[in-house]
């Protein structure tokens, strides 16, 4: 009985360590089967018409090109290779590109997550850790150029955290990381940002007599990752583009994505916070305090900003892992290196794989989902030939990738607070003359918004304005100096 198990113990160990595998193959079909869920933000269309854009003109842009209230302002596109790549592959396969592509940059986040979690955690544990992470990044899973990112973003903190696990400083083969974030999203700065508690977290746990040398060592690393940071064709101005969003104050809580966390509901976030604390508060978990600091930085801007929830979700285990290691147990044995059989494996699957997506996107069809943007509407607005529309905040991106310049769009850091609070107070009417100044300001010749908003229904009552085209997603009007809605009431004077 005894040689019978430890014999099959001896076949399986060449499968052993595997996980990240498996993981990367279900999430990379899981989107593939649910690709359309990548194509639901219509920002991804005017990524990929900026992406084409660059590549018909073999430059990057420097200003605005696309509205014309900013048109020839200084822009810059921080995530320009990401568009690049999102537009070539919309160029050779259609849709089906940017849906395989995200997906391939999503398999390859949670692989590697995996893939650093069970050095240290047992596979269960892992899975534990990663199906969270899962649940809580998937709302903001979508073909854009923070999922190209997100594997970057991994694998450079997650090298770091190696480091500073073994008392030790990172490889500088890490830094090329660095350089390619740079140029694909502009969250590279939270990177750089990084570097600091880390490093300091290595140093201090190292030997006394060893902290000097280590100190210097990473702080010869975080020069060479600024450096490698500026190696982008907007050189520093990268960096101070990137500084430039986060300093937009009043405007970040009003964008969907900036708001802070909503608890108004139980949703994943909470559950996993929930259990989190409860596992610690059952455990009698401890981390060292520049750990505790990390994670609760990670956690006070997961609060803070509902997009920074796939940051916590994805670098607070890469945080944990070693301290959790000690107190409730670590990876089940060690590794096989068995590269022959491995490498069988890994064909086998890529091939499978390949298979499958080739199968899939031929018999499947995607397509951005247009159920919400204004899709008739602007047809019918390209129609009347007009240049200058005040529209809807949301509705810009589908405007720039059908070659109508918006009034705004979601390059929040080209029109600035001011324009982008202007803007949404007028649009939703919590400063009513503020539309009135705007749409005389910028001699707006037609606007187009949400059917249901409050600026849309006040247009229905003005004179001068005429609508041309409602549904149930949005509502043209026209300037038109004979339109009458109203009447001049009557006012009986003996009436108190």
């Amino acid at each position: 009985m005894t040689l019978s198990v430890a014999h099959a113990t001896e076949e399986a160990s060449p499968l052993r360590g595997l996980l990240p595998l498996w993981v990367g193959a279900f999430v990379y079909a899981l989107f593939i089967v649910a690709g359309n869920r990548l194509l639901i933000d219509p920002d991804t269309m005017w990524q990929v018409t900026v992406g084409q854009w660059i590549l018909d003109h073999r430059m990057v842009p420097e200003t605005d090109v696309y509205s014309f209230t900013m048109r020839g302002q200084p822009w810059i596109s921080t995530q320009w290779l990401a568009q690049v790549a999102y537009a070539k592959a919309c160029a050779v396969a259609g849709w089906s590109g940017p849906v395989v592509l995200a997906a391939t940059a999503i398999a390859a986040t949670f692989a590697l997550l995996t893939r650093f979690l069970s050095r240290r955690l047992s596979d269960s544990t892992t899975l534990v850790f990663v199906a969270a992470a899962l649940a809580l990044t998937v709302p903001h899973l979508l073909a854009r150029p923070h999922v190209l990112a997100l594997p970057l973003m991994v694998a450079w903190v997650g090298g770091m955290i190696a480091a500073a696990d073994r008392r030790g400083a990172p490889s500088f083969w890490l830094l090329p990381v660095m350089a390619l974030w740079a140029n694909l999203h502009g969250g590279f700065v939270f990177g750089l940002v990084l570097i600091a508690p880390i490093a300091l977290d290595a140093v201090l746990s190292a030997d006394v007599k060893a902290r000097k040398a280590l100190a210097l060592r990473w702080a010869a690393f975080a020069l060479g990752a600024l450096g490698l940071s500026c190696c982008t064709p907007y050189g520093w101005n990268s960096l101070l583009a990137s500084l430039k969003i986060l300093s937009l104050g009043g405007a970040l809580p009003l964008i969907m994505e900036w708001k802070p966390a909503d608890f108004g509901s139980v949703g994943a976030f909470e559950i996993c916070l929930l259990l989190g604390i409860g596992l610690a508060l059952l455990r009698g978990l401890k981390l060292p305090p520049l750990r505790i600091v990390l994670l609760l930085g990670l956690l006070h801007m997961a609060l803070a900003q509902g997009r920074a929830a796939e940051i916590l979700a994805l670098l607070a285990p890469l945080v944990l892992a070693a301290p959790l290691a000690k107190q409730i147990g670590g990876a089940e044995g060690s590794h096989s290196n068995a590269a022959p059989m491995r490498g069988v494996l890994l064909a086998g699957i890529a091939v499978l794989l390949v298979a499958g997506t080739l199968a899939f996107t031929s018999m499947h069809r995607y397509e951005p989902h247009t159920r919400g943007s204004p899709v008739a509407a602007v047809a019918a607005l390209k129609k009347l030939d007009l240049a200058r529309v005040f529209n809807d905040y949301d509705f810009g991106g589908y405007l720039i990738a059908n070659g109508v310049a918006p009034f705004i769009d979601g390059r929040t850091e080209l029109y600035g607070e001011k324009f982008f609070v202007d803007h949404n107070a007028a649009s939703g009417l919590m400063e009513p003359e503020n539309l009135f100044r705007l749409l005389e300001e910028y001699r707006i010749e037609a606007t187009l918004m949400r059917t249901q908003s409050a600026a849309t229904k006040l247009l229905d009552h003005i004179d001068g304005w005429q609508k041309v085209y409602a549904d149930d997603i949005a509502t043209v009007h026209v300037r038109k100096p004979g339109a009458v809605h109203t009447a001049e009431p009557a006012v009986d004077p003996k009436r108190k």
